[in-house]
């Protein structure tokens, strides 16, 4: 393994590379621009291709035809540019077309700010695209799991036939860390035969990059997705689940949010506080942590997002089911988390930190 200190737009672009991405189409947006702008030389470099798109609706529908021919490929932006790729993401899911999108999330609604924020979450987990369709959502807390999540993140799109989502704020799209970056992987060609249309050889069952099917065939393919989100997929949920055995409060954070909420849940408990924290991984399917927690000790979850209002507060509701309270706190705007602030509200929620 190979160890770098590298920011984080540019050890997802690396960690891309070497989980055989061989295709980028992009168009420039901040915060992710160096994404772009690293796969613009790098991928080169192993026989890939790099576009720079007209708009993003280009950009994702170069990404529609290039997972067409069997590549391994990608694209990225934040905000109002995967608003623009949303048709496109829907056309990849319609025609299970393997493929990787990547939001370095920032301020919102609308044009919004340049700031980083966690203002996508219910687009990356409820509305990707029209038509209903569901994509697996990622959500990396360090440089290294970001690493590892887009390393692998080919794996699922390819079992599954449709888009997968990594969703990191601008925070660490920015920073900088020590990665250990995964080897090369070797492709085997052999497993795109099912949606490789350079492939076909002129089969009548070839597979079709834009399917217009009749409402009972379209109907059959939304009840095999289903089949897939509701039974699969919930074994593929991840977090990580942070000093809970004794915990009275319980804080659920992702992402950068979570970085900043476990440093005051460790002062907190050096106050004697009996706080733990639940960090979803997978965003969607969304882990039962929550669902499982013992509810005769627990007085509280705690949602704390870069948002305001909590747009994960729904999810955390559903499997708390009314058995104790829900609070929350965030900024917004591009308006960043900070410790004392993030301390200060939990400390007032449970009535520690004096």
């Amino acid at each position: 393994m190979e160890k770098r200190f590298m920011k984080g737009c540019e050890a997802i672009a690396e960690a891309a590379v070497r989980g055989g991405c061989r295709f980028f189409a992009g168009y420039p947006i901040t915060p992710q621009n160096e994404i772009p702008e690293y796969l613009s030389w790098r991928l080169p470099e192993v026989g890939g291709a790099f576009v720079q798109g007209e708009s993003e609706v280009a950009s994702i529908n170069m990404v529609y035809g290039a997972a067409a021919t069997g590549k391994r490929a990608l694209t990225s932006s934040s905000g109002p540019g995967i608003s623009l790729k949303a048709e496109g993401i829907s056309y990849l899911a319609s025609a299970q077309l393997p493929a990787v999108i990547v939001n370095i999330s920032r301020g919102g609604p609308g044009l919004g700010s340049i700031q980083p924020a966690q203002s996508d979450y219910l687009q990356a987990t409820k509305a990707l695209g029209h038509g209903g369709f569901r994509a697996m959502v990622f959500a990396p807390a360090t440089l290294q799991e970001a690493v590892d999540l887009t390393y692998n993140a080919w794996e699922y799109a390819e079992r599954d036939r449709g888009p997968v989502l990594i969703l990191m704020d601008g925070c660490l799209g920015a920073i900088m860390e020590e990665v250990e970056l995964p080897p090369m992987k070797e492709l085997k060609i052999e497993n795109t035969e099912d949606w490789d249309l350079s492939r076909a050889n002129g089969r009548t069952d070839a597979h079709m990059i834009t399917p217009i099917l009749p409402e009972p065939a379209l109907e059959m393919l939304n009840r095999a997705k289903g089949m897939v989100y509701n039974m699969m997929w919930p074994m593929d949920a991840k977090a990580e689940e942070y000093m809970l055995d004794d915990a009275e409060y319980v804080v659920v954070a992702y992402g950068i949010a979570a970085r900043v909420a476990k440093e005051a849940i460790n002062e907190l408990r050096a106050k004697g506080v009996k706080i733990g924290m639940i960090r979803p991984i997978t965003l969607y399917p969304f882990p039962k942590s929550i669902e499982n927690l013992d509810y005769s000790k627990v007085k509280g979850i705690i949602d704390i997002e870069m948002t305001i209002p909590a747009q994960m507060r729904d999810d955390i509701e559903l499997q708390v089911k009314g058995r104790c309270p829900v609070h929350e706190y965030g900024r917004s705007g591009g308006m960043l988390l900070d410790d004392e602030g993030v301390y200060n509200a939990i400390a007032e929620i449970t009535g520690g930190g004096n």
